[in-house]
């Protein structure tokens, strides 16, 4: 039985989407057990409307939220009885506990988690890795994806194998490391991503493939994409932006004309029914914080029931596959690990 903490009161449809996430991850995977930190009084009427096995949930009382609007570092060392912090503390403490999702702020996930968690001994900085579909059906991981907006050569170098390890546990055997940088060629880029190629192209334990550019990312020729975090943001939101956009686009000229309907109902519906479920996030949980000596999973602030039960099943999932003795692993097999403490 694998225990993993949910902030029942973080993000925007809390708590009762977040709640209701909680108790169907219960129902689809038996060896998952859920603790909910948060408001009793407002958690509670909402349990009381589902069914679950009790065994497997329980609620631990909170009388604080750290809301979009607090300072981070302020809130976590204020709001000591958070639903955050509470949970972040018995991450920390308690041995059972193996993962920890949150729709909270994602400022105060980060500071909270390298606060009250701490980071992997040698990992010079924490980055976000979400998930995205590709173009042959498997998945791409975008590490950094906000988290450091300014790096050095070292810091996209332990992304690089904290991507891989990441890959490898969800069953990638020899992950592809593309490094997203203005051009394919090896002296492309600025003296920042200059330097990390050169170090890339001989850091033991990954398979380095060379630049990619930000079309690359999604083509299904790379498993992790090494970014810093500003660029990597930008990658991120600007392919979520576009797949909605697309989608848009796309409706607007089926609802245009009379045999754009028909061609539709009759031929194209399913495949666009399919294309619709490959590019909606909700279906791959959230972005897992790499770094942190626990799995720390950051959901979207606006998840949904169904998002949130594919995060706590992603929590679930990289616990079980030791994804942090991995990524340990991985560093201690590489040379960078004396000069981690410099990034």
């Amino acid at each position: 039985m694998i225990k993993i903490i949910v902030d029942a009161m973080g993000g925007d449809n809390a708590p009762a989407e977040i709640v209701k996430g909680a108790v169907q991850a219960l129902s689809k995977d038996k060896e998952v057990k859920v603790v909910l930190t948060g408001d009793k009084d407002k958690i509670d009427p909402v349990l009381a409307s589902l069914s679950y096995d009790q065994s497997r949930l329980q609620v631990v009382h909170c009388t604080e939220v750290i809301t979009n609007d607090d300072a981070p570092t302020l809130a976590i060392r204020q709001k000591k009885d958070s639903s955050l912090v509470v949970a972040l503390k018995m991450l920390k403490e308690d041995e059972e506990a193996q993962g920890f999702v949150s729709a909270g702020s994602t400022g105060a996930v980060l500071t909270g988690a390298l606060l009250r968690v701490g980071r992997i001994r040698g990992i010079s900085r924490p980055a976000v890795c979400p998930a995205l579909p590709n173009a042959k059906g498997g998945k791409v991981l975008i590490i950094d994806a906000g988290a450091n907006a300014e790096c050095k050569p070292v810091n996209l170098c332990h992304f690089a194998l904290m991507g891989t390890a990441y890959a490898k546990a969800a069953g990638v055997k020899d992950p592809r490391v593309g490094l997203v940088t203005n051009g394919t060629e090896d002296h492309k880029g600025d003296p920042l991503h200059q330097e990390a190629h050169n170090l890339l192209k001989t850091l033991p334990g990954i398979n380095f493939v060379g630049n990619v550019e930000g079309r690359d990312i999604m083509g299904g020729d790379i498993d992790v994409a090494v970014c810093d975090g500003f660029s990597g943001n930008i990658a991120l939101k600007t392919t979520e932006g576009t797949a909605l956009a697309l989608m848009q686009i796309i409706k607007q000229n089926i609802m245009a004309s009379f045999w754009a309907k028909v061609g539709y109902a009759l031929f194209m519906k399913k495949a666009f029914k399919n294309i619709k479920r490959v590019m909606d996030y909700s279906k791959y949980g959230g972005a897992v914080l790499l770094g942190i000596d626990k799995v720390v999973v950051k959901s979207h602030g606006s998840s949904k029931a169904e998002s949130i039960c594919a995060s706590v099943l992603q929590a679930k999932d990289a616990a079980a596959s030791g994804l942090i003795s991995s990524i340990k692993e991985l560093l201690a097999s590489s040379d960078l690990e004396a000069i981690g403490a410099e990034g």
